[in-house]
């Protein structure tokens, strides 16, 4: 095929390998465009995540700490204005990303033309300023200056600044200006898409970083004076128990190594503080002064003292509470408060009842049958892995006090007799028991006498007014006495008793 004139078959076997190119060419192309919508896809998910992570962080500073106002308010209002600046700037990428895509989009969400290689040429250019592509340049630059210039002195500068700089110095061959870098020609309009994304992208991490560093703490330290400190865990410790306190120098350089001693004996340190153990073999109070010796630059050493600290051992005690009396009502929870001085964590037991509960406050249950008996409320605490029986104090078993019977609040006495009609049931209240106790009556006799007539004796079970009951109450007139006896009740222990009767004069 160099030279002399072609065979038809030549002819055709020269076509078909041209053909067999272009496919292949075609193949090759259509991956690397994919590949640009799989990166801008990528890029678009990667922008809204942080978008999404910016709004609620705004949001929850608004809520908490721009509430207090001040300083507070400033930063959130310096905050909510970077990210107006970093959204303009998305907002007029997203028109020319209109423009590129102005010929619509596939089945799959890519560009039509992905593979066209003049549009996005003809949009942006290359040096030209008239071209969108200078103009975006400089939308860039802007932005990035009004981004950083939103940070103060002290919030440190922004981690990555967004800039669109011309090259420096280009190598042979290579553009001169940022937009013949990035919009060049022979790049197709699938390419021109990603990049812009890219740069939208680019735009929401440095609005993020700088509201990032707006919103974030600033620990403030002001180091104007020296003075000795000693810190102990509790002042009250059990027998038996290690008794612990740090003495350390506030303000001090964490370089340093001072020379600490409690009542002239030296003790160990760690990371600048001094750890006392005080002994705690017998029960009493013991006070103690720590003293801190530090070498200061100029060679002299210079002493700081402690305030004198106390500390009590105490035998193993347990204090054992009832919230409401002092003793246990049988038949209804009694709520407890059980703790021990020292004793991060303890475990209380009962015997003929029932204990539920935890952190301090218990409830504590005893059936009817323990009533005029003693139970014993056993305690024991855990302190440093040791377990101590803190002690089992006793409790009397005491029966609910019974009930007053009445009748619409009622005791007795005279009554209208519209009232007494209205009336539904029997009720059993306790008056000035520090409990919400519920009785519920069993049986009771109603007697109704009328003037000049025989009395009427109807017997009832429950509390409510039925049947016979209620039409006899209905019945009564003016001058009618009503006399409920036998009441029956009983409450939440199981015991029944008998309740005073209550007897009225109808009026």
């Amino acid at each position: 095929m160099a030279g002399g004139k072609e065979t038809a078959r030549q002819k055709m076997i020269g076509i078909m390998y041209l053909v067999l190119l272009a496919m292949l060419a075609l193949n090759v192309s259509d991956l690397v465009l994919k590949a640009f919508k799989n990166i801008n896809d990528s890029l678009n998910t990667s922008k809204n995540n942080v978008e999404s992570n910016i709004s609620q962080l705004l949001r929850n500073y608004e809520n908490t700490k721009a509430k207090e106002g001040g300083d507070n308010l400033l930063k959130l209002n310096r905050a909510k204005e970077a990210q107006k600046v970093g959204e303009d700037l998305i907002k007029y990428i997203d028109k020319l990303q209109a423009k590129i895509a102005a010929d619509g989009l596939d089945e799959d969400g890519d560009l039509v033309q992905k593979n066209n290689l003049d549009i996005g040429q003809n949009i942006m250019g290359n040096d030209a300023s008239s071209k969108e592509g200078k103009k975006l340049q400089e939308e860039i630059n802007k932005t990035g200056k009004k981004l950083a210039s939103l940070l103060q002195e002290d919030e440190g500068k922004p981690t990555f600044v967004l800039q669109a700089l011309d090259p420096a110095k280009p190598k042979a061959g290579e553009p001169k200006t940022w937009t013949g870098s990035m919009f060049g020609e022979g790049v197709p309009l699938a390419a021109f898409r990603t990049i812009l994304t890219m740069l939208q992208n680019d735009a929401k991490n440095m609005e993020a970083d700088i509201i990032n560093k707006i919103l974030a703490d600033k620990p403030i330290v002001v180091l104007d004076q020296f003075e000795a400190v000693a810190v102990a865990p509790s002042s009250y410790v059990i027998q038996g128990q290690p008794y612990k306190a740090e003495i350390y120098l506030t303000a001090s350089d964490s370089k340093s190594s001072p020379d600490v001693s409690v009542n002239g004996n030296k003790v160990p340190t760690d990371n600048g503080k001094g750890v006392y153990t005080g002994g705690t073999g017998s029960v009493g109070t013991f006070t103690w002064k720590g003293t801190i010796r530090v070498k200061e630059r100029n060679g002299n050493i210079k002493t700081y003292e402690t305030k004198p600290q106390t500390y009590q051992v105490a035998a193993p005690s347990a204090t054992v509470s009832s919230d409401k009396l002092n003793v246990i009502y049988a038949g209804i929870p009694n709520p407890f408060t059980i703790s021990a001085a020292g004793f991060p964590s303890i475990n209380a037991s009962i015997t003929g009842g029932s204990l539920t509960g935890g952190n301090g406050k218990y409830m504590i249950n005893v059936p009817g049958s323990m009533v005029g008996k003693e139970v014993s409320i056993s305690v024991s605490g855990v302190n440093n892995g040791k377990t101590v029986n803190l002690g089992a104090p006793k409790f009397r078993v005491k029966a609910i006090p019974a009930p007053i019977a009445k009748v619409g609040g009622y005791g007795g006495g005279d009554i209208a007799s519209v009232q007494l009609k209205s009336e539904s049931e029997i009720e059993a209240d306790l008056d000035d028991f520090p409990f919400d106790v519920k009785f519920r009556i069993i049986r009771f006799e109603l007697t109704v006498i009328k003037p000049r007539s025989d009395a009427i004796t109807i017997s009832g079970q429950g509390g409510n007014f039925v049947g016979a009951v209620r039409s006899a109450i209905n019945a009564v007139s003016p001058g009618t006495r009503v006399i409920f006896s036998d009441i029956v009740s009983q409450g939440p222990d199981g015991r029944q008793k008998v309740l005073p009767a209550l007897v009225f004069n109808v009026k």
